[in-house]
């Protein structure tokens, strides 16, 4: 239900923009999509290609979050948790079709758009190259991120139908050095400073610059991700990434509730008269609260003070746990509650939903536009807080700086990196504290206060040795990545760190995702596909040992 809620929301953020730009007659019978290439409006297939990759990265940082307890995961079996069907609409938007949602009158996939943007360009009287650019640089991120879920990912047979009406899929290898290209290609064509004429650019409002600085960020994700040190240190010295909150590459949510409703979907599904209906992450809210972290105030609201089970009384009604005996491979973790109202669920509970939607602890102010928690114990409701007028993080200077830290060629060197996240990740929590305009925010933390927490997480990174160390690394780092997790799961993998992660409830849940299924959609009409019948095979990134010895946690 989370999912489906992003994504129809995403589709009217751009509502209002679809109509505004559309020049295709309206008399036309067709979608705009199914016209020759020469009537198609450019404006609006760029406007469709955005929401298609707004809507994957949604739907792939819900999945990462998941798998690594930054957000909930219900479900005891990993296997069945991840059908083949849950990469149906991601494949379909990067391809062919799927939709980008109800009410979207342009449900072609993102590789065609391109094509027809390209068969577009070919008019000499014509400069669709910042359509071609933005375009180009989404597919090649798209690209990675499938292979990162998939292991390949299909490319060099792809958009060729009458050739390649069954496309075989290419490596990882091969796809990430393809998406590379494509990055090239996207820098070529905004290279030349094209017009805009007329696109709604609705993640850096036309500013050729700051694409260009995303490409080469995106660069630095291939090689982080594949180890290449020398290529990243390359990029790094060039200096022209996202190094600075002004260029955070993000999706911006407004307050509207209906025609559209483009609030941040985290925040229409917790903020209704009914409740909450989103189960935060026992393990990332006690992370967070025995670290004294100073967002904890922004990313979570308590409805409640105490907790059942934890302070106060067990309540097999509210929370049905709170009356069991932890099972022996929960021995040193919390099985159920986390005290001082932070009321979640642990990893993998698929326990049925008791009456305690105005109990549970909701999205906050960051990044869902929510309230900030103020100590006030209310509740959630229509309109409430920041009204939904959140943003969907997908590449953040924070996250930056934590590649940086895994890149480094030393541990001060690496403590600086941890240090200089930080301090970006939370000044851009603590800004969107002003959007709740009924909160106190004179409980908010003060400039004493973050640089404390600073000082002391940092001051334990460099006294710490081993698994430790490894551990306060990586729990900044997801803890930071809280809202868009896109990377987290690929971190797990590649490093097996933090050990610290909760238990899966179930104490034999199957090997742990290392790769998930191929779409189900791809499998029944690509005859060249076999389905896998395991989830355990490695991305070409991921040399660490097999499942289920690998990752430690698991």
């Amino acid at each position: 239900m989370k999912n489906l809620i992003k994504y129809i929301s995403i589709v009217f953020i751009a509502g209002a923009l679809l109509n505004s730009c559309e020049t295709t007659d309206l008399d036309l019978r067709v979608s705009p999509n199914d016209l020759a290439s020469d009537q198609a409006d450019p404006n609006l297939l760029l406007t469709s290609v955005q929401l298609a990759y707004g809507t994957n990265m949604q739907v792939m940082s819900d999945q990462s979050a998941e798998l690594t307890r930054i957000d909930y995961m219900f479900g005891r079996d990993y296997f069945n948790n991840y059908p083949g069907s849950d990469l149906n609409g991601v494949w379909g938007r990067t391809y062919s079709s799927n939709g980008n949602g109800v009410g979207d009158p342009v449900s072609i996939g993102i590789l065609t758009n391109l094509q027809n943007l390209e068969a577009l360009n070919e008019d000499p009287e014509t400069d669709l190259g910042f359509h071609i650019g933005v375009t180009k640089t989404l597919l090649a991120h798209q690209l990675m991120l499938i292979v990162d879920w998939v292991g390949e990912a299909a490319f060099s047979q792809a958009g060729n139908p009458a050739e390649f009406p069954a496309p075989e899929l290419d490596s990882g290898q091969d796809v990430y050095a393809a998406a590379l290209n494509l990055l090239d290609e996207a820098e070529a064509s905004f290279a030349s400073d094209p017009t805009t004429i007329g696109a709604v650019d609705l993640f850096y409002d036309e500013d050729i610059s700051k694409w260009e600085k995303l490409i080469n960020t995106i660069r630095l994700k291939a090689y982080y991700t594949t180890g290449n040190a020398s290529a990243f240190n390359a990029v790094i010295a060039d200096g022209n990434f996202i190094e600075n909150a002004e260029d955070d590459f993000f999706l911006q949510y407004g307050t509207s509730e209906l025609q559209p409703d483009n609030r941040h979907p985290d925040y229409a599904a917790d903020y209704t008269p009914s409740g909450a209906n989103i189960y935060q992450s026992n393990w990332m809210m006690e992370v967070m609260l025995n670290n004294e972290d100073p967002r904890i105030r922004y990313y979570f609201y308590r409805q409640v003070d105490a907790t059942p089970g934890a302070d106060a009384d067990p309540n097999e009604e509210d929370l049905n746990c709170s009356l069991a005996v932890p099972p022996p491979h929960y021995d040193g973790f919390t099985y159920c509650s986390v005290p001082n109202g932070y009321w979640g669920r642990s990893h993998g509970n698929d326990e049925g939903t008791p009456p305690d939607n105005f109990k549970r602890a909701a999205v906050g102010v960051y990044p869902a536009g929510g309230r900030f928690d103020d100590s006030s114990f209310g509740n959630v409701g229509l309109g409430l807080g920041g009204g939904g007028a959140g943003i969907e993080p997908i590449i953040m200077s924070s996250y930056v700086d934590f590649w940086r830290g895994m890149m480094a060629g030393s541990d001060a060197e690496r403590a600086g990196f941890l240090r200089s996240g930080l301090e970006k990740s939370i000044a851009t929590v603590q800004e969107y504290g002003s959007l709740d305009g009924s909160a106190d925010l004179t409980t908010a933390p003060t400039t004493a206060d973050v640089e404390d927490y600073i000082n002391g997480i940092v001051d334990a990174f460099n006294a710490a040795t081993g698994d430790d160390k490894e551990n306060i690394y990586a729990e900044q780092y997801f803890t930071t990545l809280y809202g868009g997790a896109l990377e987290a799961w690929t971190y797990y993998r590649l490093t097996g760190f933090p050990t610290t992660l909760l238990p899966n409830w179930e104490a034999n849940p199957g090997p742990f995702p290392r790769t998930l299924l191929y779409p189900q959609n791809e499998v029944i009409t690509n005859p060249g596909l076999t389905q896998k019948t395991s989830l355990t095979e490695q991305v070409f990134w991921d040399t660490n040992p097999a499942s289920p010895t690998f990752p430690p946690a698991n």
